[in-house]
């Protein structure tokens, strides 16, 4: 059996190799977790269901009414919804219907567009922000 100086001596030598280590181990994790990430979402960003960007038509719309908020994707209201895939999937919101939908008719401190903006208008800045969204707005 052992006395409480060796479980002492063994506990001292675990802390001391956890002390020493553990930012090796930290920085070993994030290098796992970042190499694995454009994998994980590869299958996610090519949605079938997305529509396409027909390119200046929704990111002139997004520039004039929508860039004022959300650059780059950001958020300067609220930082947490953002337009980035993460925080759209996060509040569902990452489906064309519902950005189409709070576009349309707004909801808290986000102004609704319906009746400035045609059905039309309204398809290609949600078609530009899923397309932004899936590339991480690079």
């Amino acid at each position: 059996m052992k006395t409480n100086r060796q479980n002492l001596t063994v506990l001292t030598a675990c802390s001391s190799w956890f002390a020493t280590h553990s930012t090796r181990l930290l920085a070993l994790v994030l290098v796992w977790m970042l190499a694995l990430a454009p994998v994980v979402y590869a299958a996610d960003l090519s949605n079938a269901n997305w529509p396409k960007n027909n390119g200046s038509n929704g990111e002139a719309i997004f520039e004039q009414y929508c860039v004022g908020c959300h650059v780059n994707g950001g958020n300067i209201i609220r930082r947490g919804k953002n337009l980035k895939l993460k925080a759209l999937r996060r509040y569902g919101r990452d489906t064309p219907e519902a950005i189409a939908d709070l576009v349309k008719n707004g909801k808290n401190n986000m102004s609704a567009y319906g009746d400035r903006l045609s059905d039309e208008d309204i398809a290609d800045v949600t078609a530009y922000v899923l397309d932004r969204a899936a590339e991480n707005w690079r």
